[in-house]
């Protein structure tokens, strides 16, 4: 063989070992891309707050065994994941301070930067707490000057699930910039913004809420269990087929739609309204009942978009006078467009729509007014009185009440799942279960209007969820805190039995929990708006109650409170404890508000009260002479309140009877 043959056959063969070699090392590489790459649970994030004064507990997962190692403030933790993979370490205690980084290295590294260490709060419940920074009173000066960017909120995406799920379906840690804080909770916000200042540390808050919710959704299936009357649906729970459910609901849409679930409103491309156009045909949409949420119009069970359009013909005459548009109330947010111009929106329900449509818009002849609806959950759609949809021109109202065309054009997917009410446990396991043990210091809560029509067992149930909280997080009894009920509906002429009210006084019962607070906002309701716009007064009443119970404070944190009674002739001396600098009365005659005195009968009557001193109240009725009872803010709505205690705090209803209730 010549040297240039064997070059030749060299060359070949190395070319050929090096192509297996590269084909191993391939192998090699995809075998080892298969391995898990470590993860941090989904509520670790950079910016995100830890908790000063406890250690942190920090995981997540890994391959089966894998050595992690976490690097944060100069120390060096290490540990291995299980064999579920599950990993975690606990961050020696701090004081606040920071920023600070976290590194996490195993087969890959995570850093997160950022990181201060101060007071964090998880703030939960249903709408009221949901509500955010955006629709409150004064919003547009409240964003504007919410630069803090040592106050931090995480925000749990809204989960159903049927078992405790292992992590978040997302969310990061944001700091307070004008920027974010809009869709920042604002009972969240403001009870963060009154710590900050009065404590000047960073403050983290974790917020985990749903509108419309009930307490049982928020409890472990451990706690459940040991509630007899949910007996029956926690067995459902256990068994529940959910792709069987999300399966079946998907048919039932289509069959209620004519077609596939559409995902992707087809009526808004790239950010332009198509389905507002004037020429639009939409002759093949259905015609539905305005206004009425569409459930009712034969839509059940559908949460999405949804485009009305009408069409209203006008003179020259009335095209050119000045002109609005209502639409009675929407469920939940409304863009409207008139000839295809957007004229007004709003990004909250139980609101009235009343847009002024500017000059030019209206034309002689063919004018289409369209809307598109988004609807998060329950009910959707344009709602209200007859009388509350109309077309204004001048001073002539031209009635809108009647037929629209309508089109659903994007389904959630929260319409194809269960709804978080359907059963217990379900925003535990989905929305609370995932966050645990992230280090706090304590918990704010603003619900109870879904279980006002059961408020007799709310009694028992709102101490359970407390109790169950506190096992779950395993810091012991670690401060709990909520807002009581706000003054809600019209009020009532005379003395009358409430379900709100007995939801309140279950609320007040809680207080028998160690290291537990309540907020009022009897005085702050609206009677037409279960949300009350005032959050600022719930945010930092809720902060007083942190920092006498958190924080060891010497501040007044409560309101007056029932303490004893004394029957003397034909009149009561009702005693208070709680009463500060002594009780007030705003009001120039001396007179105090929201009292009624009832006899053997039980008939309520309203009575006459005058304070006594700073502790006391002297209550009685020309028409009770054998008093025997009194009840004091009885009612959905007793908005006549006037008693507090100096330092500006609302007294707290009360009853001193234990007569059989509504909810009973």
């Amino acid at each position: 063989m010549g040297v240039g043959s064997f070059l030749c056959l060299h060359i070949i063969k190395t070319n050929k070992l090096m192509k297996q070699l590269l084909s191993l090392l391939v192998l090699l590489l995809s075998i080892n891309s298969l391995k898990a790459e470590v993860k941090l649970a989904r509520i670790f994030s950079s910016n995100m707050v830890l908790q000063q004064g406890i250690e942190n507990p920090v995981w997540g997962w890994a391959d089966k065994n894998e050595k992690i190692t976490v690097l944060f403030a100069g120390k060096v933790l290490k540990t291995k994941a299980g064999g579920d993979g599950r990993w975690h370490v606990k961050l020696p205690s701090m004081d606040y301070g920071g920023p600070y980084t976290l590194l996490v290295e195993g087969k890959n590294a995570i850093r997160l930067e950022n990181i201060l260490i101060g007071e964090v709060w998880v703030c939960s419940g249903q709408s009221n707490m949901e509500w955010i920074v955006q629709n409150v009173q004064n919003a547009d000066k409240e964003v504007a000057e919410a630069n803090y960017p040592q106050i931090r909120m995480f925000t749990v995406p809204k989960k159903v699930a049927t078992t405790p799920q292992r992590d978040l379906a997302g969310g990061e840690w944001e700091l307070c910039t004008p920027e974010n804080v809009p869709h920042f909770s604002a009972v969240g916000y403001f009870f963060a913004r009154n710590l900050f200042h009065d404590l000047n540390v960073p403050v983290g808050m974790i917020h985990t809420s749903w509108g419309g919710t009930v307490a049982e959704t928020w409890m472990s299936p451990e706690m459940i269990a040991r509630e007899p009357e949910f007996a029956e649906q926690l067995n459902q729970l256990k068994t529940f087929d959910m792709d069987a459910f999300v399966a079946e609901r998907t048919k039932q849409i289509e069959t209620v739609l004519g077609g596939t679930v559409p995902k992707e409103d087809a009526g808004l491309v790239n950010g332009k309204a198509v389905y507002a156009a004037v020429d639009l045909d939409d002759s093949a949409w259905h015609s539905i009942q305005t206004p009425k949420v569409w459930e009712e119009e034969g839509y059940p069970n559908i949460d999405g978009i949804g485009w009305y359009r009408k069409t209203v013909e006008l003179t020259a005459e009335q095209a050119g006078l000045p002109a609005k548009v209502a639409l009675a109330k929407i469920d939940d947010r409304d863009k409207t467009y008139i000839n295809g111009r957007l004229v007004g929106e709003t990004n909250m329900y139980n609101e009235d729509r009343l847009y002024a449509i500017p000059a030019g818009v209206l034309k002689a002849g063919k004018n289409v007014i369209a809307v598109r609806v988004e609807d998060t959950g329950g009910g959707g759609g344009i709602y209200g009185g007859d009388d509350q949809c109309y077309l204004l021109t001048g001073e002539e109202k031209i009635n809108l009440a009647g037929l629209w065309k309508f089109s659903i054009t994007e389904v959630n997917d929260v319409a194809v799942t269960l709804g978080p009410n359907d059963l217990p446990c379900l925003l535990y396991n989905g929305m609370l279960k995932p966050i645990i043990p992230y280090g706090i210091a304590g918990a704010i809560w603003y619900q109870g209007e879904a279980n006002a029509d059961r408020a007799y067992q709310y009694r028992k149930l709102f101490k359970d969820l407390i109790s169950d909280w506190r096992a779950q997080w395993g810091l012991g009894d670690f401060p709990f805190c909520w807002v009581q009920l706000a003054n809600f509906m019209a009020a009532d002429q005379q003395p009358s039995e409430s379900a709100w009210a007995e939801l309140r006084e279950a609320q007040t019962m809680a207080l028998e929990l160690p290291n537990t607070g309540q907020a009022l906002a009897i005085d702050i309701g609206e009677a037409g708006d279960i949300h009350p716009r005032n959050k600022q007064d719930v945010g930092k009443r809720l902060e007083l109650n942190a920092l006498k119970i958190a924080y060891g404070k010497d501040v007044v944190n409560s309101g007056p409170m029932f303490d004893s009674m004394e029957v003397k002739g034909d009149q009561v001396y009702i005693h208070f404890k709680e009463t500060g600098s002594g009780l007030l009365v705003n009001d120039k005659y001396g007179y105090v508000n929201a009292f009624a005195i009832a006899g053997e009968d039980q008939q309520f009557h309203w009575a006459k009260a005058e304070l006594v001193d700073d502790t006391t109240v002297v209550v009685s009725s020309a028409d009770v002479e054998k008093p025997v009872a009194v009840r004091f803010g009885w009612g959905n709505n007793p908005d006549d309140l006037n008693l507090y205690n100096k330092e500006g705090l609302p007294a707290v209803p009360f009853r001193t009877d234990s007569w059989k209730g509504v909810t009973e």
